[in-house]
């Protein structure tokens, strides 16, 4: 009313004296004589924050009236309301706080600490919005992150029984993700989350990849490992919101603890191989598609890749030729996915190697059209492999039956006769054979057996019981093969078409074998198969890892000669870090054996020491 009265005062005289406006007079006089007496300043300040406690202990207070003082404070000024009444109420905060954090963390466990963590601060931003000024919601909330959060963060994450590693342990998705959205509040919260997850997921992992226990069963151990990243993705995804640095992390733990065991390219071919000969039977394409990408995501981690190529060439080839893969579909996208991964240079020989399946068919269908008087007698079906493509094996020669052998050479011809510039080698160690059998009471019997358990059966037919000497020497297969061979045919229970004196679980020299009449199955067809380790032995584990070594010779030349070419002079130093850059998507260059492979084209002519700096390597054109 008074501002009303004196308004052509204050639009003209105030202006040019420069004098404080009524209004803003009235203000200061109402601050300096009511708000700051020394009557009134400390009880209304004692006043507003004794409401606030008991509004934090639990009571209903007058919000209406909070505000009115409050918004009265605020027009006074900015200064009137922090100094009279936001500084002491911040103060006030953090030491009621202080103690209740302190007694919170001594009662409670690390789930229950974090609820009431996070009620606190919802209750102060709702506080905020109800009667403290806007610009006060950063200012509380970095008292309650710093007091109940920021102070208490290593003893919670560590908490006994409770902590971060529990959460993990027990898949406490509402907790990790309470705990997630607290601590990003506080400096160098993620960061503790981070670390104390990447130290709990890279001992687990050590722990799974190295026991002994664990290693008996490839497949199960594979499948631990994706049980183990599905569950951390679904951590990750549900209470750290995807975030990218948790993902990194779980990468490279992985990585880590992965190659520690350097069977792990083997154990995963044998859980592809695995799945794809029977685990995958029924399943839909979708879930077929997710279980090859999970594959995939544990290939990736490999650093020697190169060992996986080995492998699962080894597999597909007794996959392809065994006639045993769920689906042909499958194959070719687990290619694909390979080959967009790594290459076409990876990929060309196992592409290679369903191009001479279906040339095969091709050429047994030519054949059979060429020879039409064979269609009564036995029947021979020739898978023809191109030596590059197929794992090397060694050419094992063995006696085979004279019908069969009458019947290969009738092939040899044709396909000679058909193809100019070719050599043909019988690799009878990877084939199989279906016979007819009759045992006693009449029981009639398809056997499927391998071929070298084809030769060993069809010596029968001329003989009521043979040594053991008398089947080596009339089918000259390899020793340890034909141990192998007799063991699955004697010894297995169910599958025993013959029987052996005396009766033990393994062959002797001086083992006598004869057709077990008693024999009986309820399947007409029954597949006798091949008493062999699912997983290498340790001689033909040392060939392969043999082998591998001495294809990765050419390829770390290769790399060299190509950096060289390009930087004509480099140092030492440089070539190593190079070499293992451009080789890292295929193996983890060792540099010993880079160096080997610069001294070698040092004495071939390929590079020349620097006269002065020895270290220094130069490229001859």
């Amino acid at each position: 009313m008074i501002r009303d009265i004196l308004m052509y005062m204050d639009r003209t005289y105030i202006p040019s004296t420069q004098k404080t406006p009524v209004h803003e007079l009235g203000l200061n006089l109402w601050r300096d004589n009511i708000i700051r007496s020394s009557k009134i300043q400390t009880r209304l300040l004692n006043t507003l924050l004794e409401l606030v406690l008991r509004e934090r202990t639990g009571e209903v207070i007058n919000r209406g009236l909070m505000r009115n003082i409050i918004k009265m404070l605020m027009d006074l000024g900015p200064s009137v309301y922090q100094e009279d009444f936001e500084n002491p109420f911040l103060e006030v905060s953090a030491e009621f706080y202080r103690g209740e954090s302190q007694k919170f963390i001594e009662c409670c466990d690390c789930g229950d600490y974090l609820k009431k963590a996070e009620r606190r601060l919802n209750e102060e931003l709702d506080r905020v919005t109800h009667y403290l000024d806007a610009r006060s919601e950063a200012k509380i909330t970095n008292v309650v992150e710093k007091e109940m959060i920021a102070n208490h963060m290593l003893r919670l994450v560590h908490m006994d029984n409770s902590g971060l590693v529990n959460m993990l342990l027990d898949d406490k998705y509402e907790d990790l993700g309470r705990m997630y959205n607290l601590f990003r509040r506080v400096s160098n919260g993620l960061s503790t989350i981070r670390e104390v997850m990447t130290s709990h997921l890279r001992e687990t992992g050590k722990q799974l990849v190295t026991d002994p226990e664990r290693l008996k069963d490839p497949v199960e151990f594979v499948q631990r490992l994706l049980d183990e990243k599905d569950k951390y993705d679904s951590i990750i995804r549900l209470s750290f919101s995807n975030d990218k640095t948790f993902l990194n992390a779980l990468n490279s733990s992985f990585e880590f603890f992965i190659n520690l065991n350097n069977r792990s390219p083997e154990f995963i071919s044998l859980f592809v191989d695995d799945k794809l000969r029977k685990g995958l039977k029924g399943v839909s394409e979708e879930d077929v598609e997710i279980i090859l990408d999970k594959v995939m995501m544990l290939f990736r981690y490999l650093q020697e890749k190169d060992v996986f190529e080995k492998y699962y060439k080894q597999h597909l080839a007794k996959r392809l030729l065994s006639g045993k893969t769920v689906s042909d579909d499958a194959e070719r996208s687990l290619i694909v996915k390979l080959k967009t991964e790594c290459g076409y240079q990876f990929t060309s020989k196992l592409e290679g190697m369903f191009t001479d399946m279906k040339t095969s068919q091709d050429t047994m269908q030519g054949f059979y059209a060429s020879h039409p008087e064979l269609g009564d007698g036995p029947t021979l079906t020739v898978q023809v492999l191109t030596t590059g493509s197929w794992p090397t094996q060694p050419s094992v020669t063995c006696n085979l039956p004279s019908e069969m052998s009458a019947l290969c050479e009738k092939f040899r011809s044709y396909y000679l006769g058909t193809h100019t510039g070719r050599r043909l080698s019988w690799q009878t160690n990877m084939g199989t054979a279906d016979i007819k059998a009759s045992f006693g009471k009449g029981q009639k019997h398809e056997l499927n057996v391998s071929t070298y358990q084809m030769c060993v059966l069809m010596l029968f037919n001329n003989a009521e019981r043979l040594s053991y000497k008398e089947i080596e020497q009339a089918t000259e297969i390899p020793t340890v093969d034909l141990k192998r061979c007799l063991q699955s045919m004697a010894c297995v229970k169910g599958k025993n078409v013959l029987r052996k004196e005396p009766m033990s679980k393994d062959i002797g020299e001086d083992d006598a074998f004869f057709v077990n009449d008693k024999f009986t199955s309820k399947l007409y067809k029954v597949k006798i198969g091949t008493v062999v380790a699912q997983k290498e032995s340790e001689p033909e584990k040392q060939e392969t890892r043999q082998r591998v070594e001495e294809d990765r010779k050419p390829q770390i030349e290769a790399a060299i000669v190509r950096i060289m070419k390009s930087r004509r002079a480099l140092d030492h130093n440089n070539i190593i870090s190079e070499v293992t850059k451009q080789l890292q998507s295929r193996f983890l260059a060792n540099p010993t054996e880079i160096k080997k492979r610069i001294e070698s084209l040092i004495e071939r002519d390929f590079l020349e020491r620097d006269s002065i700096d020895r270290k220094l390597y130069r490229y001859l054109a």
